[in-house]
């Protein structure tokens, strides 16, 4: 990938919306990331138009990029949310979410986290085990009120996708056998601190092909015309997120195309007052970010070459973490420079800390490089690993640029440790 329609090349410099990033990178330092607004509009935009005229909520899924600017964002535009635990919620409720278009998703979620969230009133719990369904149920109740709940299905089905972020086959943490949903639907029918509302699935993430989701339908539909045999009627189905982006060559699916199958099925079966959820996180800002990093040493050995970045691992965990793939385009290519076969390498003091690897590219040290596609499980995997402060976050529109997360000073990272006396008191 080079240049697109929203970090743009102009005048052979690569540019965030209407500003040239060395200007951001000259004001703000390096590693930064740096986030189009208009980008973030559009995408959502496309989820927007799937949806006008239709029983439909989309739910941003926070975990791809928790920013409260980007919270508030999505906020203004009519979105929900898709949390995954209390401080999530605590995060969209800081950024003036209603707590009736948030759903609480999660394999895990602590008994102070259910009441957080019940105080809060969000839409639903998406439960994941049977002991998950009793903790709420008891809590509930000792609360004195019903909380919403959907089973988080487990299909089996196979997304295509990376194996550590699919999450819909049998073998997967995630959600419950389909196969057990019926049982634990009237085990909840009977408690007086459930209220079930809808059911739940959700096959993985950076899905490029829309028949995973169909064969998922299929089984939901057969679920939910068993449960309605039984008496339980539900009101929402929610698909869950995981619509890919363009890395490289991808050719991902555009919502409408996903959503259009998904309403025919249910007018054909007779559900057509079911609500549809989706929860898309990638795909609303993935190609909305950019990581930008400067390139410290040169590095030319017998067996690679390196370009020694001032951005690493613990900046974008997604390369060491899954051998992600993302575009690495020079800010101001050198005219007359030979391209060269680089690995982009951070300073960390781990063989897995890369960045891409095999990129041709014309450098010189002190270059300025955009790694593409990093609006996503980007600074929100980030860590203080070799205690790295992390990266600012600057948002753009126009010819504007507000810092809306400013980088960290080292003080910072250790302010809240505490040295223990020793039993001589010192």
């Amino acid at each position: 990938m080079t240049a697109t329609p929203h970090f743009p090349i102009r005048d052979g410099i690569l540019h965030a919306e209407d500003i040239p990033l060395p200007e951001l990178a000259d004001r703000h330092g390096t590693p930064l990331y740096v986030y189009s607004r208009a980008a973030l509009h559009e995408a959502w935009h496309r989820y927007e138009h799937a949806i006008a005229g239709r029983n439909a909520l989309v739910c941003y899924g926070v975990k791809a990029n928790s920013n409260l600017a980007v919270l508030h964002e999505f906020q203004r535009l009519g979105a929900g949310f898709d949390i995954v635990s209390g401080g999530e919620l605590a995060r969209v409720l800081a950024a003036g979410a209603n707590p009736n278009r948030v759903v609480f998703s999660g394999v895990g979620k602590q008994g102070w986290e259910l009441r957080q969230a019940l105080t809060a009133g969000i839409k639903c719990f998406n439960v994941e085990s049977a002991a998950e369904l009793e903790r709420l149920a008891d809590i509930a109740q000792e609360m004195g009120v019903r909380a919403p709940v959907s089973l988080r299905v487990n299909p089996d089905v196979d997304a295509k996708t990376h194996p550590y972020i699919s999450t819909g086959l049998k073998e997967n943490k995630f959600g419950v056998d389909i196969r057990e949903a019926p049982s634990l639907y009237r085990q909840a029918r009977q408690h007086p601190g459930l209220e079930i509302v809808g059911v739940d699935c959700h096959i993985g993430s950076q899905i490029t092909q829309i028949s995973p989701y169909l064969d998922a339908l299929d089984k939901l539909l057969d679920l939910i015309d068993a449960l309605a045999a039984d008496g339980i009627t539900l009101r929402h189905l929610d698909l869950g997120g995981g619509l890919g982006i363009r890395y490289t060559d991808e050719t991902p699916p555009d919502p409408a195309e996903l959503l259009n199958p998904v309403f025919a099925a249910l007018h054909q079966r007779g559900l057509h007052y079911l609500q549809v959820i989706l929860e898309p996180g990638r795909s609303l800002v993935g190609n909305a970010g950019i990581l930008l990093t400067r390139v410290e040493y040169l590095k030319c050995t017998e067996a690679r070459n390196f370009a020694i970045v001032d951005a690493a691992m613990n900046d974008l965990m997604r390369p060491a973490l899954y051998e992600a793939w993302h575009g690495v385009v020079p800010v101001q290519p050198r005219a007359g420079i030979p391209q060269e076969t680089y690995d982009i390498v951070g300073p960390i003091c781990e063989s897995g800390d890369w960045l891409a690897r095999d990129r041709k590219l014309p450098l010189e040290q002190g270059d300025l490089l955009a790694i593409q596609s990093a609006g996503a499980y980007g600074f929100s995997m980030a860590s203080h690993y070799n205690t790295r402060p992390c990266a600012a976050e600057v948002l753009v529109d126009g010819q504007n640029a507000w810092v809306i997360r400013p980088r960290e000073s080292i003080q910072e990272l250790f302010a809240q440790e505490r040295i223990p006396k020793t039993a001589d008191g010192r």
